[in-house]
């Protein structure tokens, strides 16, 4: 089974002015992020505002990304929607289409018990190949319900196909307790970038970064320097990116990177898929004025 590791890329969803799924600015970001050394990518994750697009859509996305990327690197597809049913067509679709993987975010807005996460993780693993792997997703902050440990040790020895987790909230101290389950054999990738460098020193195996697809030099970089075991740079270029990322997430991320990458002329439109906000024009000038004052593509150590 392929696994996440390095710089996972949770592409945003490229939409046409019209509101529906802009394939040609989707394979020119697929294409962007290869070409920059990313290393693994995840549509219709939380930066591709997966919530908000409907299942056909997800479906349409994950097949556009598949093909485009054509196994130049793993693409692992996200899956997790508002009901088990859902997330189950969406997973059985992502090993049908040549997927390498899927990620499946805890269910969202109702209070789920240790005992009811288990059993639709246990539902999804189950739905599809025994060899197909799978990935947990916690990002409390947004999803309401949390990953424990106990709950990825239930998961993972119930279903040998469920290898990891992305966990997104900020918590070191849950992130090392996460790489204990199955006695360290658990993959650990953070969502928070500015621990990128520290989780991984500790065992964790990568990064997954929307910051990443709008200064990928800076992200391989960090990457080559973490893999070459180069802490000294690797610090150095984290404090870089932890400013940069600062500004791009300042007010709306996933807004930010749109304008940046449709002025880097890889998508045709900014739009957001509502009622996700796009940013305000003294907004956009404000961000790429920053950006540009910072030489924001410069690897500044």
């Amino acid at each position: 089974m392929k696994k996440l590791s390095g710089v996972v890329i949770p592409l945003v969803t490229p939409l046409t002015e019209d509101d529906h799924i802009d394939r040609e600015s989707l394979e020119k970001l697929t294409d962007y992020c290869i070409d920059g050394g990313m290393t693994c990518l995840y549509p219709c994750g939380t930066t591709g505002e997966m919530m908000y697009l409907t299942v056909e859509e997800r479906k349409q996305v994950a097949e556009i990304v598949v093909k485009q990327a054509a196994g130049r690197v793993p693409v692992f597809v996200h899956v997790g929607a508002w009901n088990q049913k859902d997330t189950i067509e969406l997973a059985q679709h992502a090993a049908k289409i040549g997927a390498d993987g899927i990620g499946v975010v805890t269910p969202s807005f109702y209070a789920i018990s240790d005992r009811g996460l288990v059993n639709y993780y246990k539902a999804v693993a189950c739905s599809v190949p025994a060899d197909f792997p799978v990935y947990m997703y916690g990002i409390k902050q947004n999803a309401i319900n949390d990953l424990n440990k106990n709950v990825c040790q239930q998961v993972a020895e119930a279903c040998p196909n469920v290898v990891g987790v992305k966990y997104s909230f900020p918590d070191m101290t849950r992130l090392q307790e996460l790489m204990t389950v199955m006695d360290g054999k658990f993959e650990v990738l953070v969502g928070p970038d500015h621990l990128f460098e520290a989780v991984c020193a500790v065992g964790g195996k990568g990064v997954v970064s929307g910051n990443a697809m709008c200064i990928r030099e800076h992200y391989a970089a960090l990457w080559k320097a973490i893999q070459d075991s180069d802490y000294e740079l690797a610090t150095k270029l984290q404090r870089r990116t932890n400013t940069l990322n600062s500004v791009m997430c300042a007010i709306n991320n996933i807004a930010a990177y749109k304008v940046i990458l449709k002025r880097e002329g890889i998508l045709a439109t900014t739009k957001m898929r509502r009622p996700m906000e796009n940013l305000t024009e003294e907004q956009e000038k404000d961000l790429l004025d920053t950006l540009d004052k910072m030489k924001f593509h410069e690897v500044l150590i």
